[in-house]
């Protein structure tokens, strides 16, 4: 889901992290009123920064990561994602990929607006999680990824073909049938253990209830 640098102009990565970092200023109060959601978002910037770097691989215009969004999200909760998401990248440009760090607003966006939509859509609303409603969300949210990529390509400078962002849009189908499986075991280990105090503060609600 990283652009890559040249495709869009100054002005518009200039917009772009100015829009991140609104869209975080506007969730921060929420964030720091409970100190657990606090451990949550730093457990949630180590997985996912592990995530990133276990698999990624240059396709079309862009890259395919594996990104671990909803093993993330449903078991440390909307906010941790967030905020994961965004230190997570962030730790990502400074140890590994320098260059991607002028495009750290636009990287962003192409997770968090997904993010965003689907927790108000449907995702506040889970009392608990099964696996039908895992590969909806994860249908769901990877669609809405690609779709922010078209966006970014859109506003290129130069003009992206639209076969090479339908090959990037058809790579992340490999994600989506392979994680499930990973949010499956991830909310089983949670719960298998979740009877322990320690264990209940660093998860979210859903991720510890029973699906039905």
């Amino acid at each position: 889901m990283h652009i890559e640098p040249g495709i869009l102009s100054p002005a518009k990565i200039a917009f772009a992290n100015a829009t991140a970092v609104a869209v975080l200023c506007a969730y921060l109060p929420a964030l720091v009123k409970r100190l657990p959601q606090l451990w949550r978002t730093a457990l949630a910037t180590v997985f996912f920064s592990l995530f990133m770097q276990a698999f990624h691989m240059p396709v079309g215009p862009s890259e395919l990561h594996f990104v671990g969004a909803m093993p993330i999200y449903l078991a440390f909760g909307f906010l941790p994602t967030l905020f994961g998401f965004a230190l997570g990248l962030l730790m990502q440009g400074l140890l590994f990929e320098p260059q991607d760090l002028v495009h750290l607003g636009v990287n962003l966006l192409s997770l968090a607006v997904p993010l965003i939509v689907l927790h108000h859509a449907w995702g506040r609303r889970l009392a608990s999680v099964n696996v039908k409603t895992i590969l909806k969300l994860d249908a769901a949210y990877y669609a809405g990824v690609t779709l922010m990529v078209g966006f970014w390509l859109a506003m290129g400078e130069v003009v992206t073909p639209f076969v090479d962002w339908l090959q990037f849009a058809s790579s992340y189908l490999a994600i989506v049938v392979f994680e499930p499986v990973a949010t499956v075991g991830v909310l089983w280990l949670i719960r298998r253990h979740g009877h322990t105090p320690l264990v209940a503060s660093c998860f979210s609600g859903a991720s510890l209830a029973r699906g039905r």
